[in-house]
């Protein structure tokens, strides 16, 4: 499983970094750096379904390839 993020869409609202710091990072302006493509840790899926869903302006994607 992978996250993204849609840059254009994120409004450094941070919520995601507040359920997976480490997964979920952020630049230093609050934004979130985690790309197009950040693989999730084996055992974390939850921690990234939870992340997704707690952005507000649905800025946080999951995928499989």
């Amino acid at each position: 499983m992978k996250v993204r993020v849609d840059i254009t869409v994120c409004e450094a609202k941070r919520q995601c970094n507040l359920i997976d710091p480490a997964l979920f990072s952020l630049d230093s302006q609050g934004y979130s750096n985690i790309g197009i493509a950040r693989e999730v840790p084996d055992g974390d899926e939850d921690q990234a379904e939870q992340g997704m869903h707690a952005c507000p302006v649905q800025a946080l994607s999951t995928y499989s390839d």
